[in-house]
């Protein structure tokens, strides 16, 4: 009876994956060498036994770049998933039995960050202080895939697939004003009043804006008001308010906590509720445990805001 042998392959160096990885993420072998902490004489080695190992060209080399050949793109891609689910493997065995450490990155708006992340973040790594939390402050709609983030904390619709989004109480907004503006140009008592005011605009073109205001009796009214500050920034908006620059819409947690006795509330019994608030997380990405305790904590915190905070102190 004749027996049939079957090569094997054996697998590639997993040490030479990730240094041909980083070639690749890099652009060539100089900046893997210095991102590794390795000669450039040893990286151009490993991918060149790795080929040996695979028997086929990976790269694509001249004297000015270096790029993947077809054989290398589709080795970059499945490899890369590969090692990230390594990495997480590991990850999961070395957080079993230990407490919490390690990075967790958040990225939302300045407004945000200031008067609704901070208290939580504060109270998380108080309970957790081998946690680092990195927060990235901006306004734009950032990849967090693409740029490594853990959360973001965002207003408005969301529509990426991609995310998971967790919906919290959205904000309430009132109108407020200094007691000295309102002493030298008197108190509104209608909402159309408002049209003779100064006003600080929130991303309104050419100096005007329409503000939908509702009552807790469920009517609404609307009005064209006009102003000379246009912001983006509602952490600026109340001090240009407290300053004396006129009215503004406001969310109400931020004018109570910066504002106190130097704003007062104008047309009381007028409101507006804000867009949406979401904790947005990736979909389909391995979540370390630092990060599972984080999210549900924030959550739990969040729930605590009231949307009813703004009616009751009317």
């Amino acid at each position: 009876m004749r027996t049939i042998q079957m090569s094997q392959t054996r697998a590639p160096d997993l040490n030479r994956v990730g240094i041909f990885l980083k070639v690749v993420e890099e652009g060539g072998f100089t900046k893997a060498a210095k991102a590794l902490g390795l000669p450039k004489s040893s990286v151009s080695r490993s991918v060149a036994l790795l080929e040996q190992e695979l028997r086929a060209h990976l790269l694509r080399r001249t004297s000015r770049t270096v790029t993947p050949t077809e054989a290398g793109t589709a080795f970059y891609e499945r490899a890369s998933r590969g090692m990230a689910l390594l990495d997480e493997a590991r990850e999961v065995v070395v957080e079993l039995d230990a407490e919490l450490r390690g990075p967790i990155r958040i990225t939302t708006s300045v407004d945000m960050a200031v008067w609704r992340l901070a208290p939580i973040v504060a109270a998380f790594v108080a309970k957790h202080p081998a946690v680092l939390i990195d927060v990235a402050l901006t306004g734009r709609a950032v990849d967090l895939l693409e740029e490594g983030l853990d959360f973001a904390l965002r207003a408005g619709q969301l529509l990426d697939e991609n995310l998971v989004a967790r919906k919290l109480p959205a904000a309430e907004f009132a109108l407020y004003a200094a007691p000295a503006y309102l002493e030298q140009h008197g108190v509104p008592r209608r909402v159309a009043d408002l049209v003779k005011h100064r006003c600080v605009l929130f991303r309104a073109g050419r100096g005007r804006a329409t503000w939908n205001l509702r009552t807790s009796a469920g009517s609404e009214e609307t009005v064209e008001v006009h102003g000379s500050i246009n912001h983006e920034d509602f952490s600026f908006a109340t001090q240009t308010v407290i300053a004396g620059a006129g009215i503004a819409l406001l969310p109400a947690f931020l004018a109570l906590a910066a504002g106190g006795e130097r704003l007062a509330r104008v047309l009381p019994r007028h409101y507006w509720t804000g867009s949406p608030v979401h904790l947005v997380y990736p979909a389909e990405r391995y979540m370390p445990r630092r990060c599972v305790a984080f999210r549900d904590f924030f959550l739990e915190r969040a729930a605590q805001w009231s949307t009813l905070e703004l009616r009751s102190r009317a």
